[in-house]
């Protein structure tokens, strides 16, 4: 198997192997009983879930292929077709690739991708940077992850794997001594309301108007986005649900930075988000880091 190219983040001890970001010690996994070593697969609180980070090609592959599966299969997105029924894009080499596998059949049934902000020098930019100027954020650049590609199986969606892979990111955060996640987070362009699905974006403008008035980060975060959602076009007026994970965030404490941007590639429009371990709420911080 091809081992993975990634380098060694800075942050890191000087004595981890290159392309590790994990230590080879051992850490107590919370709620499990157990003793593991990082970076080997962990027996995710709640059972039946393995969560582990990718070490090899092979490994991320499985991830790109569930990405595409939902992305391109379910949301309608326009993927490059560089390797077929695979989502990848010049970002992946540079993340970190966080998978949770079905403990009976190693299926990948979860994942994210993570990018530091030492990758994110040697790539050029955050893939927000993408999406939206983020030029207010520029003094937080060296604490900064972002979180990308999140998705889950759609036979798997009833909260447990979205919880396993929270729970690893927290204790990455931590370990490393990190403090601020941004990301995209996406509302189809087809999405799901009360009364059947809502298409033309006009979902996605209804959930943007309504959590801009309670979840906004304070100005001094605020992003534009480089294509914007015509929101002033569309119907903000709709009775809608944010998407599960958009939800998931917002109980974490996560704000949002600005109006959504038009990801005509995805089918979607994306809020952009930030998270920050000091506003875990207290319930969130005891269940994810014990304290």
């Amino acid at each position: 198997m091809k081992e993975l190219p990634t380098p060694t983040l800075a942050l890191s001890p000087i004595a981890l192997p290159r392309g590790s970001l994990h230590p080879r010690d051992t850490t107590h996994v919370p709620g499990s009983g157990q003793i593991a070593s990082m970076g080997q697969p962990v027996v995710a609180v709640g059972g039946g879930l393995l969560v582990t980070w990718a070490k090899h090609l092979d490994e991320v592959r499985q991830a790109q292929r569930l990405r595409y599966d939902v992305f391109a299969g379910e949301m309608g997105a326009t993927l490059p077709a560089n390797v077929p029924g695979h989502d990848i894009d010049l970002f992946d080499d540079f993340c970190e690739h966080l998978l949770v596998r079905h403990a009976a059949t190693q299926e990948v049934i979860g994942t994210y991708r993570v990018l530091t902000p030492t990758q994110a020098k040697r790539a050029g930019s955050f893939y927000s940077d993408t999406e939206f100027d983020l030029t207010r954020l520029r003094f937080l650049r060296e604490d900064i992850v972002e979180l990308g590609r999140s998705c889950v199986h759609r036979d798997h969606r009833q909260g447990g794997v979205i919880m396993a892979l929270w729970g690893a990111l927290a204790d990455f955060m931590v370990r490393n001594r990190l403090h601020t996640m941004i990301g995209c987070a996406s509302i189809p362009m087809q999405h799901d309301g009360p009364h059947g699905r809502v298409g033309g974006g006009h979902a996605a403008a209804s959930i943007w108007h309504k959590l801009k008035d309670t979840h906004m980060a304070s100005v001094d975060y605020h992003v534009r986005p480089r294509l914007p959602l015509p929101v002033d076009r569309l119907d903000t007026s709709l009775d809608v649900e944010p998407p599960a994970l958009v939800k998931g965030y917002l109980r974490l404490g996560a704000k949002i930075l600005g109006a959504p941007a038009w990801d005509p590639d995805f089918n979607a429009a994306d809020l952009p988000m930030m998270m920050r371990i000091a506003d875990l709420p207290s319930r969130y911080r005891k269940h994810f880091l014990g304290n």
